[in-house]
């Protein structure tokens, strides 16, 4: 084998290793939201989607995942958030 496809294999092996780094870390963010979001604090909810959102938007950015799924999953992640608090607001106020 040349020495040049050793060097690119070397390159592909750091490269797997640290998009699959990146990819774990976004997928364990993703659960913390969806913990959080089925928890009644909200202020821990909005918390961890702002740390998951910035990881998921910089793997994006830095082509980990595809710009397009990290999109959908930073609007599905802000979806259940939002519909959460709403459920929260709504058992917290009684209806007249």
């Amino acid at each position: 084998m040349a020495s040049s496809e050793e060097k690119r294999h070397r390159q592909s092996l750091k490269r797997q290793a640290r998009n699959q780094a990146t990819k774990s870390k976004v997928k364990t963010l993703i659960k913390k939201v969806i913990t959080a979001a089925s928890g009644t604090d909200q202020q821990a909810t909005e918390e961890q989607l702002r740390i998951a959102v910035s990881a998921i938007h910089k793997a994006g950015r830095k082509r980990v995942l595809h710009p397009n799924t990290a999109a959908r999953r930073v609007a599905r992640l802000s979806r259940l958030v939002h519909r959460s608090k709403l459920a929260a607001q709504s058992s917290a106020t009684p209806n007249s």
